[in-house]
């Protein structure tokens, strides 16, 4: 019985650890995958186009950008479009990736279109590849 508690703890353990990596890559991905349907949608981004999507103030907007640009994601000069990295790119299509499997599985299973466009921003920023995988082949399968 205490063997069985203990790999409970363990499992929930790792549980937590990856929901906070989850939480401190979510701001960074919200904020790459709108960059990239700026520059999709205008052909620039800007950080006042950034402040108005979101919600938020532009000081936030720069401050945030300021750590996506240490961590490699974007590139920016003063008063300039905001730019992808190479790895900013990637994190953005990897995004939208998850986003477009999760919105369609939850459509599949009959939530709304409002309702499943809401959800899954938030879930496909926790969601493990085992678990995409098993949605996709679900979405496969119903398809056929």
């Amino acid at each position: 019985m205490a063997q069985r508690a203990k790999k409970q703890g363990a499992i929930r353990s790792a549980a937590f650890r990856r929901i906070r990596a989850d939480h401190s890559s979510e701001l960074a991905e919200d904020y790459v995958e709108l960059i990239a349907d700026l520059i999709d949608e205008k052909g620039e981004a800007r950080g006042s186009d950034v402040a108005m999507r979101l919600g938020v103030a532009n000081a936030t907007v720069v401050k945030t950008l300021k750590r996506l640009q240490d961590a490699g994601l974007v590139t920016q000069e003063p008063y300039r479009s905001i730019f992808l990295t190479g790895e900013g790119w990637k994190m953005a299509e990897d995004g939208r990736r998850k986003h477009k499997i999760v919105e369609a599985f939850l459509l599949a299973l009959g939530v709304s279109e409002e309702t499943a466009r809401i959800d899954s921003e938030g879930i496909e920023h926790h969601v493990s590849e085992e678990t995409l995988r098993a949605m996709a082949r679900f979405l496969a399968r119903k398809v056929l």
